[in-house]
């Protein structure tokens, strides 16, 4: 009803501008986009894939960018609710995203959690992102080979990284991980250096490691002070970097040591997302490996999810597998559709991303 009066009271106004192109002439329905950041080069690409694939199938579509600041995205969705909107798709800076979430769903207006679950909400019943949990295996099973572990003469030696505290997703990748890397914990062939969480439940821990809003300042600064302090006297082997924006700057603050001021002194150094830069430290041996997580067929997918639900009807998600029950906000189990991701090395980086079209020879000079 809300809603309704909304847009109701907009249509009677005489200044149409913001509308002219869209829901009231056009009669095409209208999409949220709500990003969280800019800072990480990925959600850049996936509100421009977003939109494209919003208009491509015939909707209104805006996309904005929260520049980590809770606040500000919900005035954005705020806006885009008083604009009649008729679905969301919100990539949640932290869970202070729940209120306008619930003023959504008292306008009866759905709403899909993209990439990073809403939690502590009952007020949406969808989310759609990679396997993450599967995204931290990878990422562990890429410093095992990478340290060629099942040859190992002695002990190696790892410090740990987190992504932001307030992305769920972050504890997926690091639990992921540590599933592969707390076997050889355990037996005494893997010793961590610094905070040593063997899982994201370890909250006093996890704090250590995490990196707020995922600012690659933020690990830089932690990686230096590392260095300097509990890696002082050891060389480290491993460096479990949660995405490639941190892994850049881990790597770069380990080349200002002189322990690792060559290529071939680097610890492996894992990573996520394909960014250019990070594809280009692969090639060049700085970085061990990335988890490669197609945004344009997330964003693809998402908005076929959205189409669904717009028209009413069950949806299906090629390329997606449903999971109804590992996913609770807090609140609620909500309906998730998981896409998979792509372990990448030096070994096909090539093939991935210049055979896969994602990025040109030009792209990697």
């Amino acid at each position: 009803m809300k809603k309704l009066l909304v847009m109701a009271a907009l249509a009677s106004l005489t200044c149409t501008g913001l509308f002219a192109s869209g829901q009231n002439e056009s009669g095409a329905q209208f999409i949220g986009l709500a990003m969280p950041e800019t800072h990480v080069e990925r959600w850049q690409q996936d509100g421009a894939s977003l939109k494209s694939e919003a208009e491509k199938m015939g909707y209104t579509a805006e996309v904005t960018f929260g520049d980590a600041d809770q606040s500000k995205q919900n005035q954005q969705v705020q806006d885009f609710i008083t604009k009649g909107a008729d679905l969301l798709i919100i990539g949640s800076v932290n869970e202070g995203v729940g209120s306008v979430v619930a003023d959504a769903a008292r306008d009866d207006i759905d709403v899909i959690a993209y990439d990073r679950l809403i939690t502590n909400s009952g007020d949406y019943d969808y989310y759609i992102t990679f396997d993450n949990f599967k995204v931290g295996q990878f990422q562990g099973e890429g410093i095992i080979k990478g340290l060629d572990m099942d040859n190992a003469s002695g002990p190696k030696y790892i410090t740990l990284f987190a992504g932001s505290p307030t992305d769920n997703n972050a504890n997926f990748f690091f639990d992921g991980a540590m599933s592969v890397l707390g076997p050889y914990v355990d037996a005494g062939e893997l010793v961590i250096v610094g905070p040593a969480p063997m899982s994201s439940d370890d909250k006093a821990n996890f704090t250590k490691i995490a990196t707020e809003n995922w600012r690659p300042e933020i690990a830089k600064a932690r990686m230096e002070n590392l260095l300097n302090n509990d890696a002082k006297d050891v060389v480290l082997d491993a460096v479990l970097a949660p995405n490639d924006t941190l892994a850049r700057a881990i790597i770069e603050a380990c080349m200002t040591d002189a322990k690792y001021d060559t290529v071939d002194k680097l610890p492996v150094v894992s990573g996520q997302d394909g960014e250019v830069g990070s594809v280009k430290f692969i090639r060049d041996g700085k970085q061990y490996m990335t988890v490669y997580k197609d945004t344009g067929k997330l964003a693809q997918a998402a908005i076929i999810l959205a189409d669904a639900l717009l028209k009413g009807e069950t949806p299906n998600v090629p390329g997606a597998r449903l999971d109804t029950s590992s996913y609770d906000t807090g609140k609620k189990t909500v309906n998730s559709y998981l896409l998979e991701p792509i372990m990448v090395t030096q070994e096909n980086y090539k093939e991935v991303f210049i055979g896969g079209g994602v990025y040109s020879e030009a792209d990697l000079k």
